[in-house]
């Protein structure tokens, strides 16, 4: 693939699709113009990115079948469009027993359930002296030391771990590489003008985008496949949207470990600071999803969460995703509650009817199942559940 060049002024839309398509990398200004583009354009964007994804990933879109594992809802940062976080006295705050991560995922394993996602706050015990006295009765030293227990009950009753759990050390990403099949992070973006006075991130010291792309360059220089993305409406602008997909870009350049790259829209609810806040319009997302695709080529797996958006499915597949994420057949989504999964013969058939076949997948991607991205640990339960996918189609 050839490197991007020297150009300092975006070229036409025209000639900057057919780069992208003759698979040219592009540079930030034809990303940016591509994202700004006017309603006019959007077709022609969308077209050439959907000939783009069919090139890469064909017709077939995929989908998880997970068990949602909130593991703690405790979390040091405080982003003012989070309804998940909860300080230890607050109402509905939790942490999850070994014995709870149990029944969920053996009750997943019974509906399907072939992921078990391991989501919580970030670094609690760092703000939090009655949950660090929490975990030293369960005998963790560490939230990521609990989540290594939670991550062996969930191997322990089949199902593959993908832990969401915030920033973590290069060694925390070590110690929980033997026992996840993939690990993610979204960089939500790369402004830090969000982190200043007033930002959705002002609170939010993990939030800081040196330090989630940190992580991301710790997680591909130890063969983590891993999942990343950004969040549209935090106060980002269409540019800012653009830039973050080249930052992604650049990591995978270097690594080749970015396994999907989620385009994720903010929804508003009553109980966050950001209630009254606008929520990205379906033209914003089918920009930022095409973008993302012609910025990323034909083989990345882009995804865009299906239950934040069901009015727009047929519309996001215009647009060039091949994934649809994590769906539970039994547990919510806890991050966005007010949002259900969609019903998968539902999905189905209006992938279907849009041209398109829905199959299911694992928490990694067939492209990263060898040895360089798996642990020989791992490779017994991968191939008992790759197995079941295809008794299954």
């Amino acid at each position: 693939m050839a490197k991007a060049g020297t150009r300092l002024q975006p070229a036409p839309l025209t000639e900057i699709l057919e780069q992208a398509l003759a698979g040219e990398l592009l540079e930030e200004h034809d990303a940016i113009r591509l994202i700004e583009c006017s309603d006019d354009e959007l077709p022609l964007i969308m077209k050439a990115a959907a000939e783009l994804r069919d090139r890469g990933k064909g017709r077939e879109v995929t989908y998880s079948r997970k068990v949602f594992l909130p593991v703690t809802n405790l979390c040091r940062d405080r982003c003012t469009y989070c309804t998940f976080r909860k300080d230890p006295q607050d109402p509905g705050a939790w942490t999850m027993t070994l014995e709870q991560v149990a029944q969920w995922s053996r009750r997943g394993r019974q509906l399907g359930c072939k992921e078990a996602l391991m989501c919580l706050g970030d670094k609690p015990e760092l703000a939090f002296r009655e949950y660090r006295e929490l975990l030293a009765a369960r005998g963790a030293a560490s939230t990521i030391e609990y989540v290594s227990y939670a991550c062996k009950v969930a191997l322990q009753e089949g199902l593959l771990p993908h832990t969401n759990a915030g920033i973590m050390t290069r060694e925390e990403i070590g110690r929980l590489r033997p026992l996840n099949a993939s690990m993610g992070l979204m960089l939500e973006n790369i402004s830090p003008r969000l982190r200043q006075r007033g930002g959705v991130h002002q609170w939010a010291p993990d939030k800081d985008p040196a330090v989630r792309m940190r992580m991301l360059e710790d997680a591909g220089a130890l063969r983590v496949p891993f999942t990343t993305g950004i969040l549209l409406g935090i106060g980002e602008t269409a540019a800012e949207r653009a830039q973050s997909l080249l930052a992604i870009r650049q990591s995978h350049e270097r690594y080749g470990h970015i396994q999907e790259v989620i385009i994720q829209n903010f929804r508003a609810k009553p109980d966050i600071a950001m209630a009254q806040a606008p929520e990205p319009s379906a033209g914003e997302m089918a920009r930022a999803i095409a973008t993302a695709r012609l910025v990323l080529g034909p083989t990345m797996n882009v995804q865009a969460p299906p239950n934040l958006s069901p009015n727009e499915i047929e519309l996001f597949l215009e647009a060039g995703i091949n994934d649809w994420g994590g769906i539970s057949p039994l547990s919510k989504d806890y991050v966005n509650p007010e949002a259900p999964w969609p019903h998968l013969e539902a999905l189905a058939m209006r992938c279907a009817r849009a041209g398109f076949h829905l199959k299911q997948r694992l928490a990694i991607y067939p492209e990263f199942i060898n040895p360089e991205w798996v642990d020989p640990g791992l490779m017994p339960v991968i191939t008992r559940l790759t197995d079941e996918l295809v008794s299954e189609v």
